[in-house]
């Protein structure tokens, strides 16, 4: 059994494609479907509505704790599958990706493994577009170099849940690092499934890079808060890592024009990373990591 868990907040736009393109899997096998809506402002829940009940569509609310881990630890709890996949509501895949990524996880006998990921873009697309689409999601070198896979591409066993523990709520990004890397130091192989293709639309403004950069930089800050043995001392902002460098055989305008944006969201990193760590929010510093009862 397998339960796909979609974490949401604030997009019936892009939950209502990730659900068209989910639901005609899951109702052809022995699989369900998990919405967690994280508290929406906007149209979200009644999208959730629509889908419920069809196929193996459920939904539930996270409304205590903002956050997209907090979110897929409610749909952990809720299910009992002994297979986990999570994908992210502005997601979509092709009709055959559940079936071929089960067969992969079970031909190499996987406890953890990401999916391939390959990014859209809009027709004429602008500069921030193109960028995202060329730096794109290396998920074969996060797993080989950082240890983890984005949680918008994953698959666990429900056991290694319960050996490792839950996501780290607390953090506003980098809960993904976190868990693949205690995944890792438990002993666990990491795999990935390059033949299981998902899909991910491009970020096509330069205000939603820079919002995703401020997120990725206070969780960089957190992750040094929470967990200091692994990830250093706050204060001391770690170097760069997992922003791709201008391929050479790009045009001279788009690799002048990509390097200078990677050197602006790295600043917006930086500038987030320090926001969060002057802040007096230490919430759930003494809390740790939630566990899975079994």
């Amino acid at each position: 059994m397998v339960s796909i868990i979609v974490p949401v907040y604030n997009d019936p736009i892009g939950l209502r494609s990730t659900l068209d393109s989910l639901v005609p899997q899951v109702t052809e096998s022995n699989a369900s479907i998990v919405v967690v809506d994280n508290d929406s402002t906007d149209r979200t829940p009644s999208v959730i509505d629509e889908y419920a009940g069809i196929g193996s569509v459920t939904g539930l609310r996270e409304t205590s704790v903002q956050s997209s881990y907090a979110a897929r630890n409610t749909g952990i709890r809720a299910t009992e599958s002994n297979v986990l996949a999570f994908v992210d509501a502005d997601m979509t895949v092709p009709e055959d990706w559940l079936e071929s990524a089960l067969q992969i996880f079970q031909a190499q006998d996987a406890d953890y493994m990401g999916c391939n990921v390959e990014l859209t873009l809009p027709e004429n697309p602008p500069l921030s577009a193109r960028y995202d689409h060329h730096t794109g999601f290396p998920i074969q070198q996060y797993l080989e170099h950082q240890h983890f896979a984005p949680t918008c591409c994953l698959f666990v066993r429900r056991d290694v849940f319960e050996n490792v523990g839950l996501f780290d709520h607390r953090l506003v990004s980098g809960g993904d690092k976190e868990f693949g890397n205690r995944v890792y130091d438990a002993g666990y192989d990491l795999h990935f499934a390059d033949d299981a293709t998902m899909y991910h639309p491009t970020r096509n403004s330069l205000r939603a890079h820079v919002k995703k950069d401020l997120r990725v930089g206070r969780g960089l800050c957190q992750l040094q808060r929470f967990h200091s043995d692994r990830f250093g001392t706050p204060g001391i902002p770690p170097r760069p890592s997992g922003i791709k460098r201008p391929d050479r055989d790009l045009p001279t305008k788009d690799r002048l024009a990509f390097g200078t944006l990677s050197r602006l969201f790295t600043a917006v990193r930086g500038l987030g990373y320090f926001e969060e760590y002057l802040t007096e929010d230490r919430r759930g510093e003494l809390e740790g990591v939630p566990r899975l009862e079994t």
